[in-house]
């Protein structure tokens, strides 16, 4: 309990640091989309009835005007807007690929297709009191107002869904489970608009049949769709907001070119890449940007979102003059374990003075448009659990064997490791020396990534006992062995050179694994694991001993679980309910 509560402060700081505007964009627009997918589920409601529509979109206005959620979406909505602009006057390199052009367009646009519409109907509530539901509504566009004033809302329905689409694929593609949801994903993005946009049809065909005198007093007086006088200052506000929105945009274009003014009269900064290429670009590019411009090419899976470290440069020389990493480039670098001040992010570092680097990745072997194709081999986030194991005392062993004879006696014992691993679902990674590096949760969820590697420890002490016993004739003293079990976010992908990649996880969570095999000698265990670990594979608080211990390399203590007898733990994650902490 105080372990949990002593690290969630930490927890909550060091989610802070991975928050940009990025990341505020993300969450903005997932609020606008969850939005969009309710009021299209509503509007599919029309291919039933009217009678379903107005039943739908009593739960939907409920939900969305309930004050803390209201509050929440229209912020959303506001932010994201914002954004958008921000990010029209701050990008400088437009070679676009047609995606991001795309959504660039479309979040721009849809302000000024949507804006008669919300504000037509928000305004009407909060000011007037009249509720404008899907009679009223739908009388505007069918009857009332000219043809193509329909083609608007289509147009604004499309546009708006597109865009987020483009945003949530950006987003998703470098996850895990993004490869196989794709076709279901697909399908929904497609279906859904297309069930709304016939709901909105099959409603409009009622009204209009049903128009009449009579229908028209009943859905169309006084209190329902409010006063001329009311809708004439409804109009009013709305083109007072488009100009404004309008006037932001022009705002920010004048302000790039203001800008562009400022930075060539700064002068120019010459960017040496390390192999003899240099180009010269105006201050205030990121490297990312110059590589673009100057056609260099340069790794970047994300596409210069921060979201990777692909783009990692080293600088070479004085790095003390270069400005400071932002929050959120302090945040990747720290993911990717490194606190070297010459490596920087290209896409965020902004120089402004002459700059020699090199590229950590080579840009022909990683890059965006690949991505798809294979995210893990070329680079990629994941959260794995990583497993150490080494065997004891094989120095001493190789100092009273002739060298095959203590060859074959490791590849047994390797052996013994590799087959308990593949049994138990994990991947075999690297082998060095004696010991060798396993992971788990490449194709599935971290509860059953941790619970697997709990297994295979069980299953090596079960092998590496089989072991000794094949080899007993030929052993002084049993083969053992230590293990170090700990989960978390790690980089996995191809790391080499040219005929020798090698597939394989960086990151801080293999390091600390390597760490806990270590700290087994001290503890006199067999094995150590995380209590991440412990807790996400569902076993209780105290199914294991714990201990509090300082790992070389961090700064804060860390809560282990230490097994004296490996086998032990086959009992603990057998396929029985589990007892979580």
């Amino acid at each position: 309990m105080d372990g949990t509560t002593t690290s969630s402060p930490r927890q909550i700081r060091k989610l802070a640091r991975g928050v940009g505007l990025r990341q505020v964009r993300l969450v903005s627009g997932s609020i606008l989309f969850a939005y969009l997918v309710s009021h299209f589920l509503n509007h599919a409601l029309g291919n039933i009835s009217l009678e379903a529509m107005g039943d739908g979109v009593r739960w939907h206005t409920a939900f969305w005007q309930f004050l803390p959620v209201s509050v929440l979406f229209y912020g959303a909505g506001i932010v994201h807007v914002a954004l958008g602009i921000w990010a029209l006057y701050e990008r400088r390199q437009f070679r676009w690929k047609t995606m991001e052009l795309l959504q660039l367009v479309l979040g721009l646009s849809v302000p000024v297709l949507v804006i008669t519409h919300v504000l037509g109907v928000r305004l009407a509530y909060t000011l007037h009191g009249t509720e404008l539901l899907y009679p009223q509504v739908l009388f505007t566009y069918f009857i009332s107002w000219p043809a193509w004033r329909i083609w608007g809302l289509v147009a604004a329905i499309l546009a708006a869904w597109t865009h987020g689409c483009i945003g949530l694929q950006m987003w998703l593609r470098m996850k895990p489970f993004y490869k196989r949801a794709a076709p279901l994903l697909l399908a929904a993005a497609v279906l859904l608009p297309t069930f709304a946009l016939l709901g909105v049809y099959q409603g409009g065909r009622i009204v209009v049949d049903n128009d009449s005198v009579e229908w028209r007093a009943e859905n169309l007086s006084r209190d329902k769709i409010g006063t001329k006088a009311q809708h004439d200052a409804i109009n009013i506000a709305v083109e007072y907001s488009l100009m404004a929105y309008l006037g932001l945009i022009a705002l920010a274009l004048l302000a790039r070119g203001a800008r562009a003014l400022h930075e060539r009269r700064g002068g120019m900064i010459s960017l040496s890449y390390g192999n003899g290429r240099t180009v010269r670009v105006p201050k205030g590019l990121t490297v990312l940007e110059a590589s673009l411009r100057g056609s260099v090419p340069h790794a970047s899976v994300c596409g210069g979102r921060a979201r990777c470290s692909t783009c990692r440069i080293r600088i070479i020389g004085d790095c003390s003059a270069l400005p400071v990493p932002t929050q959120r480039e302090a945040f990747v670098l720290h993911r990717v374990g490194t606190d070297d001040p010459s490596i920087r992010l290209a896409c965020q570092l902004r120089p402004n003075a002459d700059l020699s680097f090199f590229q950590l990745f080579l840009p022909h072997t990683v890059s965006a448009d690949d991505h798809d194709g294979n995210p893990t081999r070329i680079g990629q986030e994941r959260y794995l659990i990583s497993m150490f194991v080494d065997m004891r005392g094989s120095t001493k062993m190789a100092e009273k064997r002739l060298p095959f004879d203590t060859v074959f006696i490791v590849n047994r014992f390797l052996g013994a490791v590799s087959a308990a691993v593949l049994d138990s679902g994990g991947r075999p990674n690297q082998f060095v020396g004696d010991g060798m590096l396993a992971l788990f949760g490449l194709a599935v969820s971290r509860r059953e990534a941790c619970r697997q590697a709990l297994r295979a420890a069980a299953m090596i002490a079960v092998n590496v006992d089989e072991l000794n016993k094949f080899l007993s004739h030929d052993l002084r003293e049993p083969i053992r062995f230590g293990i170090g079990i700990h989960g978390g976010e790690v980089i996995v992908g191809d790391i080499g050179y040219r005929d020798h990649m090698v597939f394989t996880a960086l990151g801080d969570p293999v390091n600390v694994a390597a760490r806990l095999q270590d700290m087994t000698k001290a503890l006199s265990c067999e094995v150590v694991i995380s209590d991440e670990v412990r807790a996400t594979a569902g076993l209780a608080a105290d199914a294991l001993p714990q201990q509090e211990v300082t790992i070389r390399g961090r700064n804060e203590p860390m809560i282990v679980r230490s097994v004296t007898d490996a086998r032990t733990l086959s009992a603990l994650v057998a396929d029985e309910p589990v007892v979580t902490a």
